[in-house]
């Protein structure tokens, strides 16, 4: 197993762990209360590095190796499903799947960065920071859960709100120009009556579109797990000019997952995505005719970019100790919109039910008895 550091962003004045906050965007010292912006975080990690300070920020890495020949075998073995760390603030040890690159230290809960997940290939271009503090967040799902008359209280009940953790999701966001044409037979048909007679005019038209398209923030996903498929699509959207240049800092205080999907593997069905919106929004200009027929478009892409990003999002999840079935609840870290697929207390349901037809069926003996 090869080397992998991890890292705790330190305060450079107490050395307490940082963690962002997004009420404000900056990171806050919870020891000692010290805050810094970014500039400020940047500027103190360059003059100690220019200091010739091997860790900038007071930056705590360890590296692990296997001690011994035993451990060798067992970490090769599972090194693509799970990665063993040891934590840099209490040493002790940190157990993640494959694709996790932040998380927390199960006993001391400092924040831990795990570099060589989020670096080379795998180093996101850009981030779009939460913007959404926990509170608020734990506010609104109790709110909207709240609204669900039959969910079990253990959704929401405080161990589930514990597990309120907020994730930094990869995805790919792809922008394109196309330029293109498109050829239709346009049909309008006019009937009128003049006397006894009905005529109809038919005329045939031949339509053509040429022009230049542009597309931008096309994301799609890029970790495989099942989970995250549903959650860009229902909390979308996100406002991407808000997105800045990755750095690790930023990810201090959350969960992260890396990517785990190429856009090598996607580039062919995203180049033919593109294309399919820029034909259809040349036929949506065609317009005032009776009947469009034989709509044919091509479409050639001039240019097209993608780059790696960290989405933010705020997730609950939770397994039905009934069929072990997996639900969950879902908030945009960045705007607030919120979806979720929740689970239903089936025996609660059933004695509501039941006392709805108790009632009903009193209604109707009444009723019946009255008019007889």
């Amino acid at each position: 197993m090869g080397e992998s550091t991890v890292i705790t962003n330190k305060c450079p004045n107490c050395g307490g762990p940082l963690l962002f906050n997004p009420k404000d965007q900056k990171f806050h010292c919870e020891y000692c209360g010290s805050t810094f912006t970014e500039n400020e975080v940047n500027q103190i990690a360059q003059k100690q590095a220019d200091a010739g300070i091997k860790d900038p920020l007071g930056q705590t890495t360890t590296d692990v190796q296997a001690s011994d020949e035993k451990n060798v075998e067992t970490q090769t073995e599972t090194s693509q499903d799970v990665g063993l760390f040891l934590c840099p603030s209490c040493g002790a040890e940190i157990v993640t799947d494959a694709n996790t690159a932040s998380t927390f230290c199960f006993y001391c809960h400092n924040p831990v960065l795990l570099s060589s997940r989020l670096s080379g290939q795998f180093l996101p271009e850009k981030v779009l920071p939460f913007q959404i503090e926990r509170k608020e967040a734990e506010n609104e799902f109790l709110e909207w859960v709240g609204k669900k008359k039959f969910v079990p209280k253990a959704f929401f009940n405080k161990k589930q709100i514990e597990n309120l953790s907020g994730v930094y999701f990869p995805y790919w966001v792809v922008d394109a120009d196309l330029n293109g044409q498109l050829t239709a037979r346009g049909r309008n048909v006019r009937v009128w009556i003049q006397g006894d007679t009905e005529f109809t005019e038919t005329s045939e038209f031949q339509i053509t579109r040429v022009g230049d398209s542009s597309f931008k923030d096309l994301v799609k996903k890029a970790l495989r797990k099942n989970l995250s498929d549903h959650l860009v699509g229902a909390v979308e959207p996100f406002d991407m000019r808000q997105a800045v240049d990755f750095k690790n800092q930023y990810l201090s205080g959350f969960l992260t997952e890396k990517r785990d999907i190429e856009f090598s593997e996607m580039k062919t069905d995203v180049e033919k995505e593109f294309q399919q919106y820029a034909t259809s929004l040349m036929q949506s200009t065609i317009n005032g005719y009776t009947a469009v027929t034989n709509v044919r478009g091509e479409q050639n892409l001039t240019h097209i970019n993608q780059d790696y990003v960290l989405l933010p999002i705020w997730l609950v999840t939770y397994k039905q100790k009934t069929d072990g079935k997996m639900y969950y609840y879902a908030m945009n870290g960045q705007t607030g919109k919120v979806a979720g697929v929740l689970p239903i207390d089936t025996v609660k349901l059933f004695w509501v039910s039941a006392l709805i037809f108790i009632v009903l069926l009193n209604l109707g003996v009444i009723v019946g008895y009255y008019i007889s």
